[in-house]
């Protein structure tokens, strides 16, 4: 029928139907729906009007693609047998310990389609607030790295990063990775899209090239480069990950241990040996307290060691965005400014990127402790790094410059003092109302930094949107919250 759903299979009978009325099915009841070829779990939306006739049934396009159906095709439908597994849901709920193979039949389930998304919500929210244990969370890992496909670069050493978030623009990860793949190491870095931020890796790097690419074309670009910059979507590794992420998004949820298990299970299924892992701390970063940061930091030490990973944590300054673009293109003008040693290029992203970028090269042991850093910084600015990025991104398809549309409005001083704060999650959900990330060009523009001695008048950001309306919607949040920006 052309109606996207996401990942949730749903099917449509009209009210009147012979299956309806005879079955006794109900909206948003969960039914088995199959064919010759498979079956799926899907929910039934009831249709009230004639766009079906009485013995049709209508298909989403998951549902569809699942069932590689075609028209005139003849289904059969039939009561949902109960999901052995949602036991295990049950459990969670309340705060029962959960074993490996509980895990791994939830998750397994999850691939299937059999669950919907109340289902997945059910799990994500049993599961948020600490509920899990550093075993559970090695479980929960192991589960979603067995769920999908797992790439093997037939190599000692490969390397990968990944940083917690929290902090708007910062996007070091194209960074590190053409550094790192310049030095010559092996560093296939798949990334996510946005959950509650206004851009995630995939986002930004999507503005630059194309990161939609198959298991096949992933070893390709690595083989050649030693290095991708690629959404993990579509690669199907630890599957399971990118359902419950849409689901989180929508819950604004992001708890330690499914973050945990998402970071990690990428990380193994990817292929990696050794990892570096970024912990911003801060106020109104995600991790606010350095005792917060210190236990996930063991966690994630602990749960990479179960899954055969060598990780190192690197707790950092998370008070305040990094760079000056917070938005995909805006972010991606920042990485492009930084590779190509442009004089007013973001320090702050730059330092950034080159600390873990010799972190890296030290844990990876090509490089002696203490010399990371230092190597990372001359392969930056000898410009092998950035050519080392244009050569990634071709291989990936092509390269696009980042463009930004006219629609803006300046933010300025209010009045003269020192910036003594920047709100991370307000300044970031201002981006989000731009319209960031679904519209590339959206978000804003930092032109200042804590302790900065500010005039009245200022410009203190400016505010970029695709369209008017976005940009009043944004502003409409601007006006109601003068402690985006605290200036004393």
């Amino acid at each position: 029928m052309g109606i996207y759903t996401q990942n949730e299979h749903v099917v449509y009978m009209r009210e009147d139907c012979h299956v309806c009325v005879s079955e006794g099915f109900e909206a948003l009841t969960r039914i088995r729906v199959s064919n010759f070829n498979t079956s799926i779990v899907a929910s039934l939306n009831v249709i009230t009007s004639d766009v079906l006739l009485a013995g049709e049934i209508g298909l989403s396009e998951a549902a569809a693609k699942k069932l590689k159906v075609s028209g005139n095709e003849t289904l059969r439908v039939s009561h949902l047998e109960p999901i052995d597994s949602l036991s295990h849901v049950r459990a969670k709920i309340y705060n029962q310990k959960l074993a490996y193979t509980a895990f791994e039949e939830i998750i397994t389930d999850i691939v299937e389609g059999d669950y919907s998304n109340i289902h997945l919500s059910a799990f994500i929210t049993a599961c948020a607030g600490n509920r899990l244990d550093v075993n559970e969370i090695s479980n929960l890992t192991q589960a979603m790295i067995a769920s999908g496909k797992q790439l093997d670069w037939n190599k000692k050493i490969v390397v990968d990063k990944h940083c917690i978030g929290g902090l708007p623009g910062n996007r070091t990860t194209p960074i590190v990775v053409a550094i790192v793949a310049a030095y010559g190491l092996t560093m296939p870095k798949t990334s996510s899209r946005a959950i509650t931020s206004p851009a995630g890796t995939a986002d930004t790097m999507e503005v630059l090239t194309n990161v939609t690419l198959s298991l096949e074309e992933i070893k390709a670009v690595v083989e050649k480069e030693g290095g991708c910059f690629v959404w993990g979507g579509t690669a199907q590794l630890s599957p399971a990950d990118d359902m419950l992420i849409k689901i989180e998004k929508a819950l604004d949820i992001d708890s330690e241990g499914q973050l945990i298990a998402s970071v990690l299970s990428k990380k193994a299924a990817a292929g990696s040996t050794h990892v570096v892992i970024d912990i911003p701390v801060g106020e109104t970063a995600k991790v606010r307290t350095n005792d917060a940061a210190m236990k996930l930091k063991e966690h994630l030490e602990v749960v990479g060691k179960a899954v055969g990973l060598t990780t190192r944590v690197v707790i950092t300054d998370g008070t305040q965005p990094v760079g000056r673009g917070i938005g995909p293109a805006l972010e991606a003008m920042d990485i492009l400014s930084v590779l190509k040693n442009e004089v007013d290029a973001p320090k702050d992203l730059r330092e950034r990127a080159v600390l873990l970028a010799g972190e890296l090269l030290e844990l990876s042991g090509e490089i002696e402790s203490g010399k990371g850093k230092q190597t990372a910084r001359g392969l930056l600015e000898s410009g092998k790094a950035y050519n080392k990025f244009l050569a990634i991104c071709k291989a990936q398809g092509n390269f696009k410059q980042p463009l930004l549309k006219p629609y803006k409005f300046e933010i300025k001083a209010k009045k003269t003092g020192v910036l003594r704060r920047i709100d991370n999650r307000k300044i970031a959900k201002l981006a989000k109302l731009s319209g960031a990330p679904q519209s590339k060009s959206a978000g804003i523009l930092l032109n200042v930094h804590l302790n900065d001695e500010i005039e009245k008048g200022q410009l203190l950001y400016t505010l970029f949107a695709e369209s008017q309306g976005e940009l009043n919607y944004a502003l409409e949040y601007y006006e109601n919250h003068d402690d985006i920006i605290t200036i004393e």
